[in-house]
């Protein structure tokens, strides 16, 4: 139902990006009423695993149905990091969610066998993230005016 894309910076299309874009900024700026500073240097080193509807969706500028952006070892964290996970709000409900960290995590996994994934979660989807096999570490903090937890997943390897 859903075509799904992986792509480094430099293999990321003017149009691929601006349906990621207009998809983080329409949940975390306008959604979650968090204004933010949403473009920032760690795309330029980071992996995009995306999805869209449907192919014309790209042309027409539709914001994708979900993505993900992973951050490589240092950039955020120590190890690789699962960051700025959206899903449009037509989409939601229908486990494109949980299909799409599957897929975030393989290729975490690929790219940077044995070092685990830490992530920054918002604490309303900590079962989400415990569910795929992430665990608390530490205490609740705010981001953003949000309540985060950090979260780590280790190598399944």
């Amino acid at each position: 139902m859903y075509s799904f894309h992986t792509s480094s910076w430099s293999e990321l299309t003017r149009d691929h990006f601006h349906s990621i874009l207009r998809l983080r900024i329409d949940v975390f700026v306008v959604e979650q009423d968090c204004p933010y500073p949403e473009l920032d240097t760690k795309d330029l080193s980071s992996i995009q695993v995306y999805a869209f509807k449907t192919d014309e969706d790209i042309a027409l500028g539709v914001a994708a149905a979900a993505c993900i952006r992973i951050c490589a070892p240092g950039v955020s964290y120590l190890e690789p990091s699962i960051g700025r996970v959206a899903t449009r709000l037509d989409c939601r409900k229908m486990g494109l969610g949980i299909d799409i960290m599957k897929r975030a995590i393989g290729v975490c996994e690929s790219a940077y066998p044995g070092q685990g994934i830490r992530i920054s979660a918002q604490c309303y989807l900590e079962k989400f993230y415990s569910d795929l096999g992430f665990v608390a570490a530490g205490e609740t903090y705010l981001e953003d005016n949000i309540p985060h937890i950090q979260m780590f997943r280790p190598s399944v390897v």
